[in-house]
This record gives C-alpha cells, sequence and structure tokens, in this order.
C-alpha cells in the first residue's frame, strides 16, 4: 500500500471499481472537501468548531476512535472532552446490554442539548448500531440523532462527516457485512509512544452467548506486509510498543493464501527497530499453539502477559457456551504456559449467570480460578443479548444466586491476583512511563511487562521513558515504587 507521504492525490482519478489504495485516496478528497466545509464554517461563525468523540468498549472500539478523531483533526476541527462541542461522537459498544443501556440515558442529555443548540450534530457508531432493532429504536424514540453508521464502514467516516456537514436530516449507513479493510487514514494517538495495531477483524467461532461476530463480521485478516509497514511508521514516529489487535489473534492468516502464522507475523514485528515491546489480545484458548508459546518464550520483545478468556470452570456451562474446549485441556494449556515462562501474568474473562448453570457449575469455576492462579479477571454477570443461541436458553438460577456466585469468583479472583502481584516484591523490574499519575502529581505511573501498574516519584519529562524501578510497596494490585 502506498504511503500517503508519497501519494500526489490530486493526480488520482476514483474509478469505482473497488480497490484498498483507491479507496483510501478518495477517502482522503474527502477529508479536503470537508476541510473545506469546516473552514467556511468557522468563517461564519468566528470561531473554531469543536468535536467530542467519546469511545465505549474494547481496544478496537478505542484504535476505530483514534482513526474518527484524526480524520476530524485533519480536516480543521479541534478535539474536545467536553459533549457540548458541535459535533458528538458515541463509538458504541453492544457486548452487554448495560453497554446499549448507557448509550441511551447519555444520548438523553445530548437531546436536551441539542434542543437549545439545533446546529449541534450528534453521531452514532460502532458495534451497537449493528443491531437492527437498534437503528429502529433510534429512528422512533431519538430521531435527534444526525447520523449512524456501524464497524464495517468506518473508513468512510471522511465521507460521511461531508454529508453530516451538509445535510440536515438523519443519515444511516450501515452495512450487513463487508470483505473490505481499508487501515490507511489519519489517527489521533492517545499515547505517542504506544498504539495499537489491527491485524485481523471479526470472528468465526460464534459462541452461545457472544454478539461480537454478527456485528464485526466473520474473521477477516490484513495482509502481513501491510501490518508490517504500519509498525514501521509507527517506529519511526516514536512508538516503542504496540499492541496487536483482533478479536482472535491466534487464528491470524486463516483465508489469505500464503500468509504467515500468527507467531510467524510475531517474529516478524520483532524484527523492526525501536520496537522495544509487543502485546497482542485476545486469544481464544482452543487455537493457542505449541509454536506460540515457543515464540513467546523466547523472545525478549513480547511482554509476559497473556490475556487468556475461559468464561466458566464447567464443562457443562462451556458445551453450552460453544467454547470448544474443556476445563482439563484449558487447565492443561495454562500448565504449559507457565512452564515456559514462569513470570508470565495470565487474565481472563470469566461469565457468572449463564443460562443453564447451576450453583454446582459456579463452584467449578471458583476452583478453576485457584487452580489456574489468575494475576487478574474481568468478571460478568451474564447479559441477554437478542439473537444469540443463548438469549433462547432457559435461565435456572435466581438474581440472587447469580449475585452471590458472582461474588464468590470475584473473591477468589482478588485473592489470587493479590498472591500473584506480590511474588515482585522487592525486584527492580523495566518500567515503560506512561503518565502522571492521577491522583499525586508528584507521581509518575509506568507498567511493567506482565501489564501491572508502579507509581513512583518522578515528573512528566519521563513519559515515553524506560526505566528500572525498585518495587518497594505492594498495595494489592499494583505497587509504589523507587527510580533505581
Amino acid at each position: 500500500m502506498h504511503a500517503f507521504r508519497d501519494v500526489d492525490y490530486d493526480r488520482y482519478t476514483i474509478t469505482k471499481e473497488y480497490d484498498p489504495d483507491v479507496e483510501s485516496i478518495r477517502q482522503r478528497d474527502m477529508i479536503k472537501s470537508a476541510a473545506a466545509l469546516v473552514k467556511s464554517k468557522k468563517e461564519q461563525l468566528g470561531r473554531d468548531i469543536t468535536a467530542c468523540v467519546v469511545t465505549f468498549g474494547c481496544q478496537m472500539n478505542s484504535r476505530d476512535s483514534e482513526k474518527i478523531s484524526g480524520v476530524l483533526l485533519s480536516c480543521g476541527i479541534s478535539l474536545t472532552e467536553d459533549e457540548n462541542a458541535d459535533i458528538v461522537i458515541y463509538n458504541t459498544c453492544t457486548v452487554r446490554d448495560n453497554a446499549n443501556q448507557r448509550v441511551y440515558g447519555r444520548l438523553g442529555n445530548l437531546g436536551v442539548m441539542k434542543k437549545k443548540n439545533p446546529d449541534k450534530k450528534i453521531v452514532l457508531c460502532g458495534c451497537m448500531v449493528q443491531e437492527t432493532a437498534v437503528i429502529e429504536k433510534l429512528r422512533e424514540s431519538y430521531s435527534f440523532v444526525d447520523m449512524i453508521f456501524g464497524t464495517h464502514n468506518i473508513y468512510k467516516f471522511p465521507e460521511l462527516l461531508v454529508r453530516l456537514l451538509q445535510e440536515d436530516k438523519m443519515i444511516v449507513d450501515v452495512w450487513k457485512k463487508t470483505d473490505s479493510i481499508v487501515e490507511d487514514l489519519p489517527t489521533v494517538r492517545k499515547y505517542p509512544f504506544k498504539s495499537g495495531v489491527n491485524i485481523m477483524f471479526g470472528c468465526d467461532n460464534f459462541c452461545s452467548y457472544c454478539i461480537v461476530p454478527y456485528v464485526r463480521g466473520r474473521e477477516r485478516s490484513r495482509k502481513s506486509s501491510e501490518i508490517l509497514d504500519e509498525v514501521r511508521r509507527l517506529s519511526e514516529s516514536g512508538v516503542s510498543e504496540v499492541m496487536l489487535l483482533g478479536q482472535n489473534v491466534n487464528s491470524y492468516g486463516r483465508g489469505l493464501e500464503g500468509e504467515i502464522s500468527f507467531p510467524g507475523l510475531l517474529r516478524e514485528v520483532e524484527k523492526i527497530d525501536g520496537i522495544r515491546r509487543i502485546r497482542f489480545m485476545t486469544s481464544h484458548p482452543k487455537d493457542l499453539s505449541d509454536e506460540l508459546i515457543d515464540v513467546m518464550a523466547s523472545s525478549d520483545k513480547i511482554c509476559s502477559h497473556l490475556h487468556l478468556p475461559v468464561q466458566s470452570g464447567s464443562d457443562k456451562v462451556l458445551e453450552m457456551m460453544n467454547r470448544k474446549y474443556s476445563r482439563e485441556s484449558y487447565l492443561k494449556l495454562v500448565g504449559k504456559l507457565r512452564k515456559a515462562m514462569p513470570d508470565l501474568s495470565i487474565t481472563t474473562d470469566i461469565i457468572v449467570g449463564f443460562p443453564g448453570e447451576e450453583e454446582a457449575d459456579i463452584d467449578d469455576t471458583v476452583s478453576l480460578v485457584h487452580e489456574a492462579a489468575y494475576d487478574n479477571a474481568f468478571t460478568f454477570i451474564y447479559s441477554k443479548r437478542a439473537g444469540t443461541p443463548a438469549s433462547n436458553y432457559p435461565a435456572t438460577l435466581s438474581d440472587e444466586q447469580i449475585s452471590s456466585g458472582f461474588n464468590k469468583v470475584l473473591a477468589a479472583v482478588q485473592e489470587e491476583a493479590r498472591k500473584n502481584v506480590a511474588r515482585f516484591a522487592g525486584r527492580t523490574m523495566e518500567v515503560l512511563v506512561e503518565e502522571v499519575n492521577e491522583k499525586d502529581k508528584e507521581y509518575m505511573t509506568g507498567r511493567l511487562s506482565g501489564n501491572v501498574l508502579v507509581h513512583f516519584k518522578g515528573d512528566a519529562s519521563l513519559t515515553g521513558s524506560y526505566l528500572k524501578v525498585k518495587l518497594v510497596e505492594n498495595k494489592g494490585f499494583y505497587y509504589i515504587g523507587e527510580r533505581v
């Protein structure tokens, strides 16, 4: 793919035939058009045009928001965290129903703002709007929303922005699916020294509780050459840590003829000068290979942290969830990982209250948490998602039983996490300094390779550097340290 700085866009004639290179150039032309509209609007108002981008959900949503923000800035629009902005964009998540409800609640507040300022533009994008029922609800109850677009056509945002600036009707541009991948557009990173890199999109696993394959589509991998070019450009711009992103990175490359595997991709990223840390997520246990373990164990750059969602410790529930592995095989995999990398931090996702789950199944999950000895876990109560197979399964536990079971699992996670974090006490370890501590400006906050946070005295000039820090005081889930 051409690097934008090497292309004379004015010389291109855009054809209707889809091509990633040509489409990205077409969207760059749309940025020019949007910039002209923004300039005219600024002159008319005598002030800047502002936009607020609010992100709900996962790292992939955060990466999408970076693209949206990059386009806005390229068009001359100023970014703010204030929702009184001229344009407010909600990049939504729909993994759990409470995520949808949060958006609806906040939309109500935006509706009040819009009554006072009819020129305000409100945009919804992301996973939530890939659901037909959501579109219908927005049309009926939130007709003040100006534009809706989904996960498959985010690369069209420059074109959609032109329409937003010109049209007064609700714009809905949501695709059911796509095979297209266009990544080469402007982005704004939260951190100048680290960045996410999309390596694939969608999911083919169809876990019975999960809406992701329906809203993100089937698996589509980017060409490794494009990924490596992006990482090289990031390194040249000062990025030293990359996180490779996908719903299931372990299945990277399937469906692309002659493409390398995920372990092969990691080996190639390791070779890029300037990259000191490599992270990735998320890994599905059924696809985690011995080759990947070997690559991780032999690497000086791949971080000693693996997020390995288990969801349940009960074979019965795992089968109902369509997870395609057993409790025994999962724990065997954890054993392999810990043998190869004794310092590896393993985190996970757990669902409590899955329909059909009984109290004995929750007890199985509690015992698995202790056997796997997680460094931390994201623990959730099951959220029914319309359109998934599990939404038709009958519930077996009362709300009180689910709440009690959730608390038991959470207590086990916290017990193991405290024990595991404590193993680093007194050691001197390398920290990537990320930001000034939010609670005490005399301290900086950094992160170990294993993802544990460390707070130590310092100033903002240290941001983005790698320092040796002695872990002095264990606070349960983080450390107070001293520079060495």
